[in-house]
């Protein structure tokens, strides 16, 4: 399997990150969309990563589309989010408000990047960012009720929504700095420190900005 992508992405990472979770092999062809966008287009008409390249030759896109292929590959006992009923909810739910918040971060953080100062709409960075907080104190909530050894969905088993959960806070506490997540939210900070010290997650480890 080859990924395409950049551990910049936070989508591309939380794939990178599962896969390793799940000890599936894969080869990381590094592309940034926004530097690649003639070669990103060979995988994803949209231009955006992650794609995933099958071993057969197929190419799937979008993190959520890989992830649950790579869900039915490996079967309902070793999936990372349950195949039915509350549990499969309940991860989904957490997973969906932890992606939300990393589409918030992203939309605060593109508003400089790619904007003139002079147009440069703070409230909307507010908004947004108003977003990314609630988000992440959502999943603050949850880290502080699993503690030190339990998770954010299930409690005897690390789900996607542990994995995305991580990833959100990860991302927004660097291209967010200015929020202070780590001070505002110290459970989740403890639970992603735990999650990202794993091998698993230093092996998608996000590169040095």
């Amino acid at each position: 399997m080859r990924l395409i992508g950049s551990y910049r992405s936070p989508f591309t990472r939380r794939v990178a990150i599962s896969l390793n979770v799940l000890a599936i092999p894969f080869e990381l062809e590094e592309l940034l969309a926004s530097q690649n966008r003639e070669a990103v287009a060979r995988y994803h008409p949209l231009m955006r990563v992650p794609a995933m390249v099958w071993e057969d030759g197929e190419v799937l896109v979008e993190s959520s589309a890989i992830l649950d292929a790579i869900d039915d590959l490996v079967g309902s006992d070793r999936a990372l989010v349950p195949p039915t009923g509350r549990d499969r909810r309940h991860v989904m739910k957490i997973t969906s408000i932890a992606l939300g918040t990393i589409d918030k971060a992203q939309w605060a953080y593109y508003e400089s990047r790619y904007h003139p100062p002079e147009k440069v709409h703070q409230p909307w960075i507010d908004h947004n960012e108003d977003q990314v907080l609630s988000g992440l104190g959502y999943l603050d909530k949850l880290a502080g009720a699993a503690g030190s050894n339990s998770w954010l969905s299930l409690p005897d088993r690390m789900t996607q929504a542990d994995i995305t959960g991580t990833v959100a806070y990860t991302f927004a506490n660097i291209f967010r700095p200015q929020l202070g997540v780590a001070d505002r939210f110290v459970n989740l900070r403890r639970f992603a420190e735990r999650c990202e010290a794993t091998d698993a997650f230093r092996a998608a480890g996000l590169p040095a900005q």
